[in-house]
């Protein structure tokens, strides 16, 4: 299957009529890739809810319809410029092989603001865009679901919101699961166990007598409410799950809320003032502890200087009175030695040059001593206590220093303290705060109580339905002795087995493929390739467990966001590749938080080989120039479009190129 061309007129914010041609097929060469390039909300999302009420109709799976009926979707999709006079159309031209022939068809759909008969009007076109095709017209939803079953379009037809789902939940949603079924073709078989199950009731009415039709009946009938009352609250509890998460929100909201706005501060005021307090004290303390210091010798610091003069001059005169007994000493030894050298009888001329030698010295050690200044001639003890003043004193600085520090340390916390008492919320703020927490936190545990009593009742139901279901076929064993009719009975019960088998087998069969296919897809978009080795999808949910080259499982916690959202992709493109369907792909808001590498391995390895046909809505901030460039190297790009949106008029135009 091949889109060729989307044609919008008077549709969501594309005023008059825009045409965007989707054909890969571009000067002789064959490129997979249509590129659509908008801002958030300039209507991407419109091409692809186009796309897909253009294939469905009042069944499309649209984003913006929610729960409005078929009618009010289409009013609320005409263009607000409309004039009265004109109409709202889509057409989609696409191609596919019938009977081994490349066959065209033109889908139109036209409505007009507040349809009378409630819905749009189809119209299908065969190969020159001329004649229409009645007969395609009146079977064409079931002639669509040949092509692209609606069950299995959300596989083609996707968008980030849905990758980004899918990737952060461990079970996929129950829209993925159903078109998982559609296409491993596991509906077939449990469809075929529900005719069975229709065929085996008829035939126990035939064979059954008045009396025991009517216990049959009411069985019967029984089986049917507890079944519809099943289905109820199958709905119910999701609801209520919904609303559980929902009120968890709330909760979490609310608390970060009253941590936010000082309520916490406000419940642990108590401790803060009583860490105050503390704080105060040890100052005061120091304090104390500083006032000693002050009560000693540190305010001898003021005058340090002078100590220190006072001892320099102190050892001078010390070494002074030392040199003068030393100098009275060597006058006694000189006068030996003159005697000594005239008792010798030393020629008198040398004799007078040692008794002149020895004058000069002694008068020039004099003459130094006259220069030394004395004024403080201090004793030896008062020296002494100085010393010991000058190093007490060298202590008791430090320890000022050290107290003083402690103190600002103290008096910066007590600041601090006092800031975050400040902060706190008033008694009646914190009230409020701390009542819409509780009225939060008892909305979860209202909800979660709800959520208890639903799944009770469906076991409950359960338990009533295999009940029945066991004394329905108790009733046949015992009441039901007709041959031909009992043949059937009890030649279901073993197609049943059977079946149950077949579906087993099947179940695994297919899903070992798509686990191959997934694994493979993954380690392709994948950057660590030895991070996941093997990774297995669990047969009843469709969950997916990934194992290392160990066998080891690999928790899905450990992945990155980005690692995840290509988890999930991977897990998209192996079930397209196993649905065995040449199908296009179109991707919305494809690279939505993953880092550069990531998104480089996803432009070159993942879009140009998604399918034959992938068309991608992005803005600019995805697949930005770098990104665009690549694609552009690799010839993988067909065409280009840029969705230009007016915010005056609120209407988008369609242009040819992209934002580079």
């Amino acid at each position: 299957m091949l889109f060729l061309e989307l044609v919008l007129e008077n549709f969501g914010p594309y005023s008059g009529r825009q045409v965007i041609n989707l054909d890969p097929q571009f000067a002789e060469n064959t490129c997979p890739i249509i590129l659509l390039g908008g801002m958030n909300g300039g209507g991407k999302t419109t091409l692809m809810d186009a796309i897909r009420l253009a294939l469905y109709g009042h069944r499309a799976q649209c984003s913006t319809r929610g729960n409005l009926s078929y009618t009010d979707f289409l009013s609320q999709c005409v263009n607000s410029h409309t004039p009265p006079t004109e109409k709202t159309r889509i057409e989609l031209v696409f191609e596919h092989i019938e009977n081994d022939q490349p066959v065209k068809y033109r889908i139109v759909r036209t409505w007009e603001k507040n349809p009378k008969d409630g819905k749009d009007h189809l119209g299908i076109l065969g190969d020159d865009d001329t004649w229409p095709v009645e007969a395609l017209v009146n079977i064409w939803d079931e002639y669509i679901e040949n092509l692209l079953p609606l069950g299995i379009s959300n596989l083609f037809l996707f968008d980030g919101e849905q990758v980004k789902e899918l990737a952060e939940q461990e079970v996929p949603p129950p829209i993925v699961v159903d078109a998982i079924r559609a296409l491993l073709g596991l509906e077939l078989a449990e469809r075929l166990a529900v005719d069975i199950d229709i065929l085996v009731n008829r035939k126990r009415k035939e064979v059954a007598d008045t009396q025991e039709l009517a216990n049959l009946e009411e069985i019967e009938e029984n089986l049917k409410q507890l079944q519809e009352e099943y289905h109820e609250q199958t709905q119910k509890h999701a609801s209520r799950q919904e609303q559980l998460k929902t009120a968890e929100k709330h909760e979490q909201e609310a608390i970060d809320k009253f941590v936010y706005e000082g309520g916490k501060i406000a419940a642990e005021s108590s401790q803060l003032e009583k860490q105050k307090e503390e704080r105060t004290a040890e100052a005061e303390q120091i304090r104390q502890g500083m006032c000693e210091l002050a009560a000693d010798v540190l305010p001898l610091a003021l005058i340090q200087p002078l100590l220190t003069q006072v001892q320099a001059q102190g050892e001078k005169e010390f070494r002074y009175q030392q040199s003068k007994i030393a100098l009275d000493i060597l006058l006694e030894r000189d006068q030996s030695l003159l005697n000594l050298i005239h008792n010798l009888g030393i020629p008198e001329d040398k004799f007078s040059k040692i008794k002149s030698f020895l004058d000069q010295d002694v008068e020039t050690r004099q003459v130094a001593s006259l220069q030394e200044e004395l004024w403080l001639l201090a004793d030896d003890e008062a020296l002494s206590q100085l010393g010991n003043i000058i190093y007490y004193l060298h202590n008791a600085k430090n320890s000022a220093k050290q107290q003083l520090a402690n103190l600002i340390t103290k008096e910066e916390e007590i600041i601090s303290l006092e800031r975050q008492v400040q902060t706190a919320a008033s008694p009646e703020e914190y009230n409020k705060l701390r009542d819409a927490m509780r009225a939060a936190q008892n909305q979860v545990a209202e909800a979660k109580a709800n959520c208890e009593i639903a799944r009770r009742r469906l076991a409950e139901l359960e338990a009533a339905i295999e009940k029945l279901k066991k004394d329905l076929k108790a009733y046949t064993d015992d009441t039901i002795k007709r041959q031909n009719k009992e043949h059937i009975i009890i030649a279901s019960v073993r197609v049943q087995e059977t079946l149950k088998l077949f579906r087993e087998r099947l179940t695994l069969r297919k899903l070992n493929k798509l686990e191959n296919e997934v694994t493979e897809c993954f380690r392709y978009l994948l950057h660590k390739s030895d991070l996941v080795h093997r990774i297995a999808i669990d047969t009843n949910t469709f969950s997916l467990s990934l194992y290392d080259l160990q066998g080891k499982p690999v928790p899905k916690h450990r992945l990155s966001a980005g690692e995840k959202q290509l988890l999930a992709i991977a897990f998209l493109w192996g079930l397209a590749r196993v649905s065995g369907r040449r199908l296009p792909i179109a991707i919305d808001t494809p690279l939505g938080r993953l880092d550069s590498s990531h998104r480089s391995n996803l432009v070159e390895r993942y879009f140009p080989s998604a399918s034959h046909q992938v068309i991608l809505l992005s803005t600019d901030t995805e697949i930005g120039e770098k990104e665009v460039q690549t694609l552009r190297e690799n010839e993988a790009i067909a065409r280009e479009y840029l969705l230009k949106y007016d915010s005056s008029t609120r209407q988008t135009t369609i242009q040819p190129g992209y934002f580079w």
